[in-house]
């Protein structure tokens, strides 16, 4: 009598039962893929090579396999969260070990690296001062906190639109008097340490199709040399006068001195009431870090409190030949192995890779209905080998009851 088949059994089903178990319990932890049990049936060899009517001895586990589908997306309240929708993974630095997760849900360390829960840091590609980044071998991403430096103005750009039937003005231009010119507009200018400074122009008709510009800083006297004089043609057209030099000015703010062009591109002169439709400059003062958040690119952008934004890094994901061939290492990491072949590293949406969905985070994909239902099913297949190993006994008890 051989109870080999029904003992098989038994362990295929515990096992099985372990696997669904194992899913169940982990049913609410973020980027976990569930695991199937796949079973292969046992035949023992034979000397003079198998036959036609071979029994089999039973069953085994052939491959506890991870299910790498997709789990649905959650939105979180944590800029730093992240959910890949698509292929790859997160590339993590753990301690000099390169590892590998789908569970998105980090922080920032004391020293300002993104890190999971365990402390593993986030690798990706890092950005200077200035916002390039260094595409080369990822390393540790982090946020950068210190301010952003100031940025002088180099050239202010003016767009306007210059009223044809205004008169020319009778007294000579003065600042104070607004009866001596046309127009004014104003538009801050920054200096080298990041001062603002309000930069005042003045239009002054001279003739027909011909305007004088006077300009003047924080209320100062009229630069000199004055004045600038543009020009249209008779469709009102700009055909001279730009842009307008404004010479550089000393500073009191110990700031370097102050110079830029004021560029009238696209300056009209139609009969219509005066306008401005363009008027901006490129300098800003310093900013403090007022927030980041992370693109579908994997694009980390910092922003300040003087309205600007800057690249402080970029996630890379990684992906695999073969994700079923990662070894499972606990804490949502994996491993790369000689069967799940080299990483695939780049940026998100490139290649086979997903995109990154900021302040979200990827659920498990484990189907509970499912789940229990396979419990149940393996519940019954427990039991139904446990009766094989009961009649194997009954009929083995028969033999030894034999007179």
């Amino acid at each position: 009598m051989s109870f080999q088949q029904g003992l098989s059994g038994l362990n295929a089903a515990a096992k099985n039962l372990d696997v669904i178990g194992n899913n169940v319990s982990n049913s609410g932890t973020v980027g976990f893929k569930q695991s199937q049990a796949q079973f292969a049936d046992v035949y023992a060899n034979s000397l003079t090579g198998a036959g036609g009517s071979n029994i089999g001895i039973g069953t085994k586990v052939a491959l506890v396999a991870q299910q790498f589908t997709q789990g649905n997306i959650t939105a979180t309240n944590n800029p730093l969260d992240m959910a890949i929708n698509g292929g790859g993974f997160f590339r993590m630095d753990n301690n000099g070990e390169t590892t590998y997760q789908r569970n998105g849900q980090f922080q920032l360390d004391r020293m300002g690296f993104i890190v999971n829960p365990t402390g593993a840091k986030l690798t990706g590609y890092t950005a200077n001062a200035s916002g390039v980044l260094s595409t080369g071998a990822p390393s540790p991403l982090s946020v950068n906190t210190a301010d952003l430096a100031p940025q002088v103005t180099s050239g202010v750009n003016a767009v306007l639109n210059l009223d044809s039937r205004g008169g020319v003005p009778v007294p000579a231009f003065d600042m104070t008097d607004p009866t001596s010119f046309n127009n004014s507009t104003a538009v801050s200018v920054y200096d080298s340490l990041g001062n603002s400074h309000t930069l005042q122009t003045y239009y002054v008709k001279t003739a027909a199709s011909t305007w004088d510009v006077y300009a003047s800083q924080d209320g100062g006297a009229a630069f000199s040399p004055v004045p600038n004089t543009i020009t249209f043609d008779s469709s009102g057209v700009l055909t001279g006068g730009s842009p307008m030099t404004i010479p550089p000015q000393a500073l009191t703010t110990g700031a370097a001195a102050l110079g830029f062009p004021i560029d009238f591109t696209g300056t009209t002169q139609f009969g219509s009431a005066f306008s401005v439709n363009t008027l901006n400059q490129d300098g800003f003062t310093s900013g403090r870090l007022a927030g980041f958040n992370i693109g579908a690119d994997g694009m980390v952008m910092g922003r300040y409190t003087n309205g600007q934004s800057a690249v402080l890094g970029q996630v890379v994901l990684a992906n695999f030949a073969n994700p079923n061939g990662l070894q499972p290492l606990g804490n949502n990491m994996w491993a790369e192995t000689s069967t799940s072949g080299n990483p695939l590293v780049g940026i998100p949406s490139s290649g086979s890779l997903g995109v990154l969905q900021s302040s979200a985070v990827e659920d498990s994909n484990v189907d509970l209905t499912a789940e229990l239902v396979n419990m149940i099913t393996a519940q019954r297949v427990y039991q139904a080998n446990a009766q094989t190993i009961k009649a194997q006994d009954a009929v083995l008890q028969t033999l030894v009851n034999l007179r």
